[in-house]
């Protein structure tokens, strides 16, 4: 059983900066999602396995940076100039059965609990 813990959500103001941590019990593929109210998931970005591979929501593109320690196995989301419209829960996942990052939310099959992010104007 993959476990995914996040941590480091938090309510910031517009242009500030805030890294999400997602320690997991192994290495995978691993994504970053969120969900605001009344809204899908939808996929913020992925690492490989290998951490060579990055991809990004175009939303988030220069402003969000993906990254991992496989030494901890830990992937890490750090996030500058943030919005308001960056408000959401935001989930890690780990994709078990690939080495690619992949941006549909289907691929995965291992999610966290989630962490708040709340960003005030």
């Amino acid at each position: 059983q993959v476990q995914l813990v996040e941590s480091g959500g938090g309510l910031v103001q517009a242009g500030d900066s805030l890294r999400l941590s997602c320690a997991a019990s192994g290495r995978y593929a691993m994504g970053w999602f969120r969900q605001a109210p009344g809204k899908e998931r939808e996929f913020v970005a992925a690492i490989s396995w290998s951490g060579g591979g990055r991809y990004y929501a175009d939303s988030v593109q220069g402003r969000f940076t993906i990254s991992r320690d496989n030494a901890k196995n830990t992937v890490l989301l750090q996030m500058n100039s943030l919005k308001p419209e960056d408000t959401a829960v935001y989930y890690c996942a780990a994709d078990s059965t690939r080495n690619i990052p992949i941006t549909t939310r289907y691929a995965y099959d291992y999610w966290g609990q989630g962490t708040q992010v709340t960003v005030s104007s």
